[in-house]
């Protein structure tokens, strides 16, 4: 090995300045080069909005949404959710993980008073004829130890705990806004649960009607029996497919309790059925050169390629010696009436080198451990890199043709609605047979249905994106982490 980050110590000269600037094994550090950004997003089109909105709420963005429910939610989950507690944990671990790495870069007093009595053998060679074999040994010493870190072995320990604190600080973050996010994403799936529960509960209501008409028409002689059982197979349908709205309501009513830390046995939220013309609010996704500063994942991979590259200088330390400062000192008696005098007093001090000689492979095994461990934080940045735009315009794709989507529909909707009328109507005057009534009810159900889940999406794809663009986090934050 041939490390070119430091001098080469050469004389007590040179030692003695290396000892007070020290000098370190690690690669210099530079934060990886994420390649040049987009000048624009690709899926943005003619989407964007004029001007940037600097006022747009950034911490509590889900107040974009103006929903005082969803906001009493997302009040709970910093509190209340067990994942972001234990994430907390997480990084309180590596605070004092960092602590207990910085201790090493200061000395070590220890205190080892002692009072024993003892007996030895007379038989042994120290005893002596006439002497008594017991005696009591009273100490109150200390012990004092310093590592002089020449190679910064220390204080690339220190810098990879700080880096790991960073990103834990960054994880949590990343953590926090995925619950919040998938929060807002339950609830709004929630509310479209309900529009379509209610679409389905008046549609069973039609639909038992229609039941109730080709009945009489039957009993009357004006339709046939295959009519009645077509009513009733629709009707059915419709009660088995409002059924299973209710089981998926449930569900999603229970993922939400979990988020919000409560026992989904007694948790419930009233009905609230999202509205067929809700739009999501505006959200300007701002220039990609300032995704990455927004994105606490990609903040959190960087601060681990950080991490990485000092273990590097910690594996290549263990090559060079170990200088250790070593002083003990204190006072030992056979009697506590003179302990404290000074004949009772002792100390010694000195130098201590540990150089290995032998390890069998090990340190080199070490060092291309920490090498590659470096080269796997930095693919795992890079490709985190490239999720962080991925994401930004798979969302910016979904509520541009979302949109679109939902113009089209309404446009079907309004004409499964007209082609039904129609059909009931020629149904009633005996021109038709009940099956295009049949097709006619179920184009309309699927139009009104499809209807609920695209404004669902909608507002699916807007808290997603508000998650893709990093909720309004900013990487200066780790600063004071």
């Amino acid at each position: 090995m041939n490390p070119t980050w430091c001098p080469n110590p050469i004389g007590a000269g040179a030692l003695v300045a290396l000892a007070l600037q020290g000098c370190s094994f690690a690669p210099p550090y530079h934060p990886p080069d994420p390649g040049p950004p987009p000048a624009k997003y690709k899926e943005l089109g003619e989407w964007a909005r004029a001007q940037p909105q600097d006022g747009e709420p950034r911490g509590t963005w889900w107040s974009l949404y103006h929903d005082p429910a969803l906001d009493a939610l997302e009040d709970k989950v910093k509190s209340a959710n067990w994942s972001l507690k234990a994430a907390v944990a997480r990084l309180q671990q590596a605070r004092a993980q960092y602590r207990v790495a910085r201790a090493d870069l200061f000395p070590s007093l220890i205190a080892d008073p002692s009072a024993t009595r003892e007996r030895y053998s007379p038989n042994a060679p120290r005893s002596l004829p006439g002497f008594s074999t017991m005696y009591d040994d009273f100490v109150a010493g200390a012990d004092f130890s310093y590592e002089i870190d020449l190679w910064g072995r220390v204080r690339n320990e220190v810098a990879a705990a700080r880096a790991s604190r960073q990103a834990s600080a960054a994880d949590l973050a990343s953590i926090e806004l995925s619950l919040r996010a998938q929060l807002a994403e339950d609830y709004f799936n929630l509310r479209a649960l309900d529009a379509e529960r209610q679409l389905l509960d008046k549609t069973v209501i039609d639909y038992a009607k229609s039941l109730e008409l080709t009945t009489s028409l039957f009993d009357g002689g004006a339709a046939a029996l295959a009519d009645v059982a077509q009513a009733q197979a629709q009707l059915d349908n419709a009660r088995t497919q409002a059924a299973d709205i209710r089981l998926q309501r449930a569900q999603a009513e229970h993922a939400i309790a979990v988020l919000v830390g409560e026992n989904p046995s007694t948790f419930s939220l009233p009905a609230n059925a999202l509205p067929i013309d809700v739009t999501p609010p505006p959200i300007d996704p701002g220039l990609p050169s300032t995704l990455l500063e927004r994105r606490p994942d990609v903040a959190e991979a960087e601060r681990r390629v950080a991490a990485a590259n000092a273990q590097i200088g910690e594996a290549r330390a263990a090559y060079f010696p170990r200088f250790t400062l070593m002083a003990a000192g204190g006072v030992e008696s056979t009697r506590i009436s003179n302990l404290f005098s000074l004949p009772s007093s002792f100390w010694s001090l000195g130098p201590q080198v540990s150089l290995p000689l032998f390890e069998g492979g090990r340190l080199r095994a070490q060092t291309a451990q920490a090498k590659a461990a470096y080269d796997e934080q930095l693919a795992d940045y890079r490709n985190t890199v490239l999720i962080a735009y991925q994401d930004v315009e798979d969302n910016l794709a979904a509520l541009r043709q979302l949109q679109e989507e939902s113009a089209t529909d309404a446009a079907a909707v309004q004409a499964t609605g007209t082609a039904l009328d129609q059909a009931q109507q020629r149904y009633i005057a005996g021109i038709v047979t009940f099956l295009e009534v049949a097709t006619a009810e179920t184009a309309a159900l699927q139009a009104q249905l499809a209807a609920v889940s695209i404004q669902a999406r909608r507002m699916a794809s807007s808290v997603l994106l508000v998650k893709a663009l990093g909720g309004g986090w900013q990487s200066a934050a780790l600063r004071e982490q």
